[in-house]
């Protein structure tokens, strides 16, 4: 398969800069594996789920990891943290191979080697402190500067253990009200959790898809998240896979790839924890998931190869033809699609 087979033209009008509210308010358009369409609405959800389905979620919580530091000699530098990988020493992502001290907003030093390492001087909780001095790390194709409203936005509203640089941005659309409305229908709401790094966003550069490769996630599924999926793949009862994030989570783990397993999978009590980088594309044979809620991707895209090979490349194009004709939003902010 080729990179190019999942290009499509997109109108920057289209691009979505700020979420619906309320959130589950959004527009759903919900895809049969049979090709049929459906125009609806988030808060629609439930009337495609049954007593004893799995709707599966990331509880990931996304910190402020955008940072604006500036040289000695006043020159303004940005930084993405990625992860941490030592006491207060994170792998970054910065546009200037900089090595040289830099002053933050609050007055800390940060110092950088090559644009690729940061070192912090600061005597407490560096997490903590980002809150106070860090932006949302927003997409580059919303074009504006994060505010603080983005700290509530660009989150979910069960967002838990903290650890992702880019939200799961499936799971932003559900209020709790719409959450009981599923539960209060007998249907089981799990959480599993993957920090989202910078593996999900990179897009596939290569001609070829398959010379891709993704970069490691960290995940954990625990043990009762397994055992409901065992209990409803026996019934018959329908997994539902909110986001490509806990997709790639649970089918990495259920198709024991060689891939994670090597990157420090490990079991506790029945719970698994690791890291996977397994890249979900067209000729994929999924084994767990029967529903995949997803938002709308951008060209080249891992999310976007993840679901054209759930329902097919040619149902998801025309699938993206009808939104776009319906002028749906698009990506992280935008509206939602359910592919049943």
């Amino acid at each position: 398969m080729k990179a190019s087979d999942l290009d499509f033209p997109l109108s920057e009008s289209l691009i979505a800069d700020r979420p619906v509210e309320p959130r589950d308010h959004c527009r759903l358009l919900v895809l049969h594996k049979d090709g049929m369409i459906e125009d609806r609405y988030f808060f629609d959800l439930p009337d495609y789920m049954e007593r004893g389905d799995i709707l599966l979620l990331n509880d990931t919580r996304v910190f402020p990891a955008r940072l604006t530091a500036k040289k000695k000699t006043g020159g303004k530098v940005e930084l993405l943290l990625v992860r941490e990988i030592g006491p207060l020493t994170w792998e970054i992502l910065c546009r200037d191979n900089y090595t040289g001290s830099l002053i933050l907003s609050d007055g800390s030093p940060v110092h950088l080697r090559e644009g690729k390492i940061a070192v912090f001087e600061y005597d407490g909780d560096i997490i903590e402190h980002l809150w106070k001095i860090g932006e949302m790390p927003l997409p580059p194709y919303i074009k504006r500067r994060p505010s603080e409203r983005d700290k509530e936005w660009y989150q979910t509203v069960f967002a838990e253990k903290t650890g992702s640089i880019a939200a799961p941005t499936a799971g932003i659309h559900f209020t709790p009200d719409l959450i009981e409305r599923i539960r209060t229908k007998g249907v089981s709401v799990m959480f599993i959790t993957l920090h989202v790094g910078v593996g999900t966003f990179r897009p596939v550069r290569s001609d070829n898809v398959e010379d891709h490769r993704m970069e490691p996630e960290y995940f954990e599924i625990r043990k009762e998240v397994l055992k409901a999926i065992e209990e409803a793949k026996t019934s018959g009862k329908k997994v539902f896979s909110v986001g490509t994030t806990t997709t790639r989570a649970v089918e990495g783990l259920y198709n024991k790839i060689a891939s994670v397993k090597s990157n420090g999978l490990s079991r506790e009590n029945g719970s698994f924890r690791g890291s996977t980088d397994i890249f979900i594309y067209p000729g994929y044979r999924f084994n767990v998931i029967d529903a995949l809620i997803t938002n709308f991707h951008l060209p080249r895209s891992t999310p976007l190869f993840l679901a054209a090979a759930f329902v097919g490349r040619e149902k998801l194009i025309d699938a993206y033809r009808h939104a776009i004709s319906m002028e749906y939003r698009f990506f992280s902010y935008g509206d939602a699609m359910l592919i049943v």
